[in-house]
């Protein structure tokens, strides 16, 4: 049996100074080929900004799309659950590259797991600007209206709201930070009235694993860090998960 990779919050970016980041990424994917995995899950963010126009692509994020197109060419299933940074995701990338778009929570296979993913944004109840954003962001007039701008000026824009979006609102201590705090809640909860056995997070930037009571015994929940500080992952290896990361 082939094992799956589980990340999140990779944050690409456009810039030049982010591209030995986008090598080591590539490398990343590449350490976790088809002869060993058979299936990659994004749960959110895998880029900062990804907005889909019907006859362009941004292309500096050409080198990764390639590699992630070579493997799904190699056959490896590719699942991107949307988060707050690429919830525009669309034909491209399900049509061209064969990502699984899944745009809300979505339950995956995983043996007798009932293994239930969300990238976690709009959890935290107390976070009432996010959710007015998240509901015009979404709406069809507004997404119609933005692709009206030239990508340059979009990507420029992007780039500006997502550096004042971290600059205000990132905690001393991801750990014990408002995303972290809702979203064990949310886990706990969904753990607690039997909707899954172990549920996978993003978002948080606070990798972990914890327990929490199911009604048959004892169910998980898996936060997958970030891959853009921490480089950490997750790895079922057809029985388990194993949590990986490194400090950079």
């Amino acid at each position: 049996m082939k094992k799956t990779l589980i990340f999140s919050d990779v944050h690409l970016k456009v810039k030049s100074a982010d591209r030995p980041r986008h090598q080591e990424f590539i490398d990343f994917l590449r350490a976790h080929g088809p002869d060993e995995f058979d299936r990659i899950i994004c749960v959110g963010d895998l880029f900062d900004f990804w907005f889909e126009y019907r006859h362009v692509i941004f292309s500096d994020y050409f080198d990764v799309l390639r590699a992630l197109a070579d493997l799904h060419d190699a056959g490896v299933e590719l699942h991107l659950v949307c988060g707050n940074h690429d919830f525009w995701a669309g034909r491209f990338l399900g049509g061209q590259l064969g990502f699984h778009i899944h745009k809300n929570a979505v339950e995956l296979p995983f043996g007798p797991e009932r293994v239930h993913f969300v990238h976690g944004d709009g959890i935290d109840p107390k976070d009432h600007g996010y959710h007015i954003y998240k509901k015009v962001a979404r709406n069809p007039v507004v997404i119609a209206l933005f692709r009206l701008l030239h990508p340059d000026w979009a990507m420029g824009i992007a780039r500006a709201v997502s550096h004042g979006s971290r600059t205000l609102k990132t905690p001393e201590n991801f750990y014990e930070g408002p995303n972290a705090v809702a979203l064990r809640e949310h886990a706990r909860r969904l753990l607690a009235d039997g909707k899954a056995t172990t549920v996978v997070c993003g978002h948080a930037h606070a990798a972990t694993i914890e327990e929490f009571p199911t009604p048959g015994g004892t169910g998980r929940y898996i936060n997958t860090g970030d891959w853009i500080d921490h480089r950490s992952h997750l790895i079922w290896d057809g029985q388990d998960f194993h949590l990986h990361q490194r400090e950079e």
